[in-house]
């Protein structure tokens, strides 16, 4: 059990977990986009949040710790000089979360993590595919057997 332990795995060791959210924060980046599943866009917005506010300090210092943090100049060089510029008023809340719905695969619950700034009709509709109903798979394999009659 895990009492009293607040901290969330993600079913994966501690050196996959850090370099896990290393990647996903330079993908948001890079894209200002993503698609993930709820419980990582979740696990991912405290911290892409600290590293907003540590590129908001606009010093050397901060700009090494991002690299750091990191392990990509480019992205730590984007994050200094486009982003953390864009929310120079702004004291909190740089990313939103928008729920899209459930991957067909295996049913995890999807979402969309996205800086603030962007338009809210580029959203978790327009990038998470809606399955098929039943009766349409049924039509096409109907229609590929007839064609092979």
């Amino acid at each position: 059990m895990r009492h009293r332990n607040e901290k969330k795995t993600l079913d994966r060791p501690r050196s996959q977990r850090v370099l896990l959210r290393r990647n996903m924060a330079v993908s948001l980046i890079e894209a200002e986009h993503m698609v993930t599943t709820l419980a990582k866009a979740k696990w991912l917005r405290p911290f892409f949040e600290h590293l907003v506010t540590i590129a908001k300090k606009q010093n050397l210092a901060s700009h090494r710790q991002l690299i750091s943090l990191l392990n990509s100049k480019k992205a730590a060089r984007k994050l200094m000089s486009e982003i953390a510029i864009r929310f120079a008023n702004r004291s909190g809340g740089f990313v939103r979360i928008i729920k899209a719905g459930v991957r067909q695969g295996d049913g995890a619950r999807m979402a969309v993590i996205e800086l603030l700034d962007r338009s809210v009709k580029d959203t978790a509709k327009s990038k998470v595919k809606k399955p098929k109903s039943d009766q349409g798979l049924k039509k096409e394999k109907g229609a590929k057997h007839e064609k092979d009659k």
